[in-house]
């Protein structure tokens, strides 16, 4: 069947099987392999994109349910010129990356509570511990990955969070070649 998405705002055509799963397209089709399969049953959340701006596990949707729909990948969300976004640099600074295999499910799901918090009060922690329940990280323990969702929220709203330094402080000492 012939399908029609907009990916990373750009156009993709393609034909694809009944029961292809988008995370397969995402990958295998298109290249964009920042997408990751872990479980392949929904449970990891590694393989979260953005479907019409909602966070969605890629290996529970079908292709051709995704018709005509936009999708954002991780490979959309950094700047043309390369550069993090706002929750892309809160986590580096909270060393909420760690191995790196969950972070691009975590950056697309949370990047939709930053979002969607940015006009009103900023996530409570166990608000945002709850948004994670669907992102395993065998790594990060979640307490730094919290702390960078609660330092992108604040730099939306150009405050520092609680019991963290100012928003870019770590950043600016880093670009100074001091360390933070």
């Amino acid at each position: 069947m012939d399908i029609t998405l907009k990916v990373n705002g750009r156009p993709e055509q393609f034909s694809a099987q009944p029961n292809e799963l988008l995370v397969e397209r995402l990958r295998d089709g298109l290249g964009l392999t920042g997408t990751k399969v872990g479980c392949d049953t929904g449970q990891c959340g590694s393989c979260v994109v953005r479907l019409d701006g909602r966070s969605v596990k890629s290996c529970l949707v079908l292709t051709a349910a995704a018709a005509g729909s936009e999708v954002a990948t991780i490979e959309g969300v950094t700047t043309p010129g390369g550069e993090l976004s706002g929750l892309q640099e809160a986590l580096r600074q909270e060393h909420g990356t760690q191995c790196g295999f969950c972070t691009p499910g975590m950056v697309m799901a949370l990047g939709e509570l930053v979002d969607s918090t940015a006009g009103g009060a900023a996530p409570t922690e166990p608000e945002i511990r709850e948004w994670l329940t669907g992102n395993l990280c065998r790594c990060t323990g979640y307490h730094s990955v919290v702390r960078g969702v609660q330092r992108a929220c604040a730099a939306t709203r150009a405050e520092a969070p609680a019991g963290l330094p100012e928003a870019g402080t770590v950043a600016a000492s880093t670009a100074a070649g001091q360390e933070a």
